[in-house]
């Protein structure tokens, strides 16, 4: 058992209380925003929780999965993350490693043009005229091409390559093996740690998108979830379908709560299912770069 000071004891005390904080200023809200897909609205507001049966219900889930719209929006949030991970790594794992490359010639004057777009762009105008003249418009090739190349994801997998052990490389070489087999066999192998953080980076940040698709689709069956969210949440229109006519002013507002809160717990389930499989590879993936 390690020995520590009294004032080890009380710095780690203190991290402590303070990771006790962060933790409940991240779960209280997230607590909440599932109670309240659950709840009557007005107990949660009064009383917080409730165990009493009849204030339970899952009826902003039946209405959420009776939408078209919100399962049409949930389906297609999964094919641009999907499909804009899948492209995003390949493209980053293609430029990077040769980049990594020490007989590589030229590779600074590619990493020159690939630093020079991360501190300047043409601005919005240009990216949707480029978009509109290239045919992409209403597709979902708008949404997945224009942002799959990131300059930052290329260095920092150009970073883990190059601190791959040389002398597998050396020894492959001996045995007669190309550049290409020795990408295939070694180099993609060892490389599952950045692969998944630059998939799981790909996959939240689209997942999480809704701008693009607000710009670029004009098709509402193209939609995907977080614009139909934002629908929801910021301009405060629930989908017709969701609640009947015939229900009381008081009864709609309820059900209304209960659909905005039951969508935001919709749309956070595929990143929550996620992480505990790709947290094995994260730590190692995100310590690229650091001092060893």
């Amino acid at each position: 058992m390690e020995n520590h000071t009294k004032t080890d004891k009380l710095l780690l005390l203190g991290n402590k209380i303070v990771l006790t904080i962060c933790i409940l200023i991240v779960m209280l809200p997230l607590l909440y925003i599932l109670l309240g897909s659950f709840l009557d609205p007005n107990v949660l507001l009064s009383k917080g929780f409730s165990l009493n049966p009849a204030d339970w219900s899952l009826e902003g889930y039946k209405r959420i999965f009776q939408d078209d719209l919100m399962i049409r929006g949930f389906i297609n949030s999964i094919i641009y993350s999907v499909g804009f991970t899948l492209v995003t790594v390949a493209v980053t794992i293609f430029a990077a490693y040769p980049l990594s490359i020490e007989g590589f010639k030229g590779k600074n004057v590619f990493m020159v043009f690939f630093l020079i777009t991360m501190f300047f762009n043409g601005g919005l105008i240009p990216t949707y005229l480029v978009v509109k003249d290239l045919g992409m418009l209403n597709t979902i090739w708008a949404i997945i091409l224009p942002g799959a190349i990131n300059v930052w994801n290329i260095i920092l997998a150009r970073t883990f390559f190059k601190g791959l052990p040389k002398e597998l490389f050396q020894a492959a070489k001996i045995d007669g093996a190309s550049e290409l087999k020795i990408f295939l066999k070694i180099v993609l192998p060892l490389s599952k740690p950045i692969i998944f953080v630059i998939a799981l980076y790909a996959f939240v940040g689209q997942w999480n998108s809704y701008f693009d698709a607000m710009i670029y689709l004009e098709d509402q069956e193209l939609q995907p979830l977080q614009l139909v969210l934002r629908s929801i949440l910021i301009q405060n229109q629930v989908q017709p379908g969701m609640i009947s006519d015939q229900l009381a002013m008081a009864e709609m507002s309820k059900l209304a709560e209960k659909i905005k809160y039951a969508s935001i717990v919709i749309s956070s389930l595929p990143l929550l299912i996620m992480y505990p499989f790709f947290q094995k590879y994260f730590e190692k993936g995100v310590m690229v770069g650091s001092i060893k």
